[in-house]
């Protein structure tokens, strides 16, 4: 893949994952709960996860505009996103928390965090390509 199609499924994967981000993290929360969600019952959590997930995504929608410039904020979101992935897939395997097994991660968002880190690095400038761009 030569620079500029990189540097333009950059700027689409940052799209798409800032829209995500923003609109789908609620409604799967709600949706598949299994999947999405790490509270039963009355929780703060989920609205302070979306909220702090929203607020990437809208800096990863104006990433979108100019990659280059933004480089570090997409590195975070890449390793963050490696780290929670982490995080939570080990917590996957671990004792019933609230009563609820939490397996059903391993096919919601753990994979889904792995891919969009996966994507981004994948798209991202190489190191002495970047100096050029």
């Amino acid at each position: 893949m030569n620079d500029a199609r990189r540097l333009a499924a950059l700027r689409i994967a940052l799209i798409a994952v800032g829209l995500i981000a923003i609109f789908a993290l609620w409604p799967l929360m709600i949706l598949w709960p299994s999947g999405w969600s790490w509270q039963s019952g009355h929780s703060d959590y989920p609205l302070m996860i979306v909220g702090i997930y929203a607020t990437l995504g809208v800096f990863l929608l104006m990433a979108s505009r100019n990659p280059m410039k933004h480089l570090s904020l997409i590195w975070f979101t890449v390793w963050s996103s490696v780290v929670h992935g982490a995080i939570m897939a080990v917590q996957s395997f671990g004792a019933e928390m609230d009563g609820t097994r939490h397996v059903g991660h391993l096919l919601g968002d753990v994979p889904a965090l792995f891919i969009v880190a996966a994507v981004l690095a994948f798209l991202m400038p190489r190191e002495n390509k970047a100096r050029a761009l």
